[in-house]
């Protein structure tokens, strides 16, 4: 055998206890019922914040275009005016829905929900 694999078998045969280390078998509280103290474990996810994007449309341009916009500049998109628009939490498509305008600010009135199934089926 060479010094190169008796190094290799030797390093194989080292255990953590060969270095004065106790090794114990790992020990974990049993996880009691589905409720936590306060409430029910939903309670702990309600606070949580999460992006919503809506996007309108989409388009390609090249770079020479993209330089050339300004002021009164208009980008032509790939949806239809009226058409819904996507509605996504955190990068994931949920809904559709028609923009509204409240108190002068957009916004968007769901009219429908994209169930798991159709966002598998859009993958494919």
């Amino acid at each position: 055998m060479s010094d190169f694999e008796d190094l290799q078998q030797e390093s194989l045969n080292v255990f953590p206890a060969d270095f004065g280390a106790e090794v114990h078998p790992a020990e974990f509280i049993p996880l009691g019922g589905s409720e936590s103290p306060g409430g029910s474990s939903l309670d702990l996810l309600l606070d949580i914040v999460l992006r919503i994007n809506v996007e309108l449309g989409r388009s390609s341009m090249p770079v020479r275009d993209i330089l050339s916009l300004g002021p009164g500049s208009v980008v032509e998109l790939d949806k239809m005016a009226g058409e819904p628009v996507d509605v996504s939490i955190n990068g994931t498509l949920i809904a559709r829905g028609e923009v509204v305008v409240v108190d002068e600010k957009f916004g968007v009135r769901v009219t429908e929900i994209v169930t798991p199934a159709k966002r598998v089926a859009s993958l494919i």
